[in-house]
């Protein structure tokens, strides 16, 4: 097995708001379409038949319609903010480590999912794309690599629907045939300037000397020479503004090898957070767990519910997979915590007498009683609490 894998993926939505409308209207699949408006308007986005014609963002409608005459131009009508939402929760039931970068991309960190060779990470991202286009109708162009800025290069090189891997050890090689203008920052302008000092490949770039890049760069030379050899050790931020996160962690006086005491911890922090997250008012999708050895490194692994909860019996099921998961080297632990993400307002409303409104009912007799309990700690323990050593 390689010592490294190309996990990070970019996501990158092909002809977003005009890929909604399509999905409302797919008898004009094919056709020269963009969305924007007719008056004083301009173009937010056109298939690749209008790009082909000569239509791009953000052009004037008028302007639109004079290179391209026969533009079916459609009005905003799609809900494109909930489109995005299916999407990429579409994502977290790969990965629950998603960072939504705007509304038609971002990247996905697949270490927490056990991939362990590239086959097995090709066939993973290939059906998540598949799913994004056979439930939302909407193509998605897919780069991996090993990082971010690879990724994202690689996910626009062949739209629409592409899919580009670069396998680990290949991004310098990878990025030099390319044009210079494909490196992010380096606009047209910049291209230019680029070109007429005979810098046209990032080839070009990487064989300038610290003294030629100063020169041509000025103070961010260093990076621009990182970026050209496809150096970037930028994480996958998994929070994004209108998300937040419930934690919780367990450091034991000795470290503990002894799988049931591991699962009965893990348990009991769940049964610690779900009540928190239930008087916020909120639901979860993602339970991360992490554990931590005695030499202090660790392993993490994350799983997502189909629908977000706001109980303790969806989550429990979880439990023992993440761990095998996460705890690869069956060594004695330091630590071990859980993390709830994919917040979302809730409870989900549901039929009077289903069996998540009994159980929400008894949870919020259990929370009052157990609050009550003060610092004494619950008045009401879950049968896995019981016992052990903690």
């Amino acid at each position: 097995m390689p010592t490294a894998l190309p996990t990070i993926v970019h996501l990158d939505a092909d002809a977003f708001f005009v890929s909604v409308e399509l999905a409302l209207r797919p008898e004009l699949r094919g056709k020269k379409v963009a969305v924007g408006g007719r008056e004083r308007g301009i173009i937010a986005s056109a298939s690749y038949e209008a790009r082909a014609c000569g239509v791009y963002t953000p052009m004037p409608t008028t302007r639109a319609l004079a290179v391209c005459p026969d533009l079916i131009l459609l009005p905003h009508e799609g809900n494109y903010g909930e489109v995005s939402r299916r999407m990429f929760d579409l994502c977290e039931t790969l990965t629950p480590f998603v960072q939504r970068n705007s509304i038609d991309e971002g990247y996905l960190e697949l270490k927490p999912c056990g991939l362990k060779s590239i086959a097995a990470i090709e066939a993973a991202v290939r059906g998540l794309q598949a799913r994004i286009w056979d439930e939302l109708k909407i193509p998605a162009s897919m780069g991996i690599a090993t990082n971010k800025l690879v990724a994202q290069i690689a996910s626009k090189l062949r739209k629409p629907r592409g899919f580009v891997m670069v396998p680990p050890g290949e991004e310098a090689a990878f990025l030099a045939p390319l044009d210079v203008g494909k490196l992010p920052g380096v606009g047209a302008k910049t291209e230019e300037a680029l070109k007429a000092r005979g810098l046209r490949k990032v080839a070009d770039v990487c064989a300038l000397t610290d003294r030629e890049a100063a020169a041509v760069f000025g103070r961010d030379w260093r990076g621009m020479l990182a970026m050209a050899r496809g150096e970037d050790d930028r994480p996958v931020e998994t929070e994004h503004e209108d998300a937040k996160s419930y934690s919780q962690q367990e450091t034991f006086a000795a470290d503990v090898a002894a799988a049931a005491d591991i699962e009965r911890v893990t348990k009991r922090m769940i049964d610690e957070l779900l009540p928190k997250i239930r008087e916020d008012g909120k639901r979860a999708r993602t339970l991360t767990v992490k554990v931590r050895y005695g030499d202090f490194t660790q392993e993490t692994a994350g799983r997502s519910l189909p629908e977000a909860s706001d109980l303790e019996a969806p989550f429990y099921p979880l439990v023992d997979a993440l761990l095998k998961q996460a705890w690869t080297k069956r060594r004695p632990l330091r630590l071990v915590s859980v993390r709830f993400s994919g917040i979302e307002d809730g409870p989900r409303q549901l039929g009077l007498f289903s069996d998540d409104e009994k159980r929400r009912k008894l949870a919020a007799v259990l929370d009052k009683l157990n609050k009550s309990g003060g610092r004494g700690g619950a008045v009401v323990k879950h049968g896995h609490q019981l016992g052990g050593k903690d």
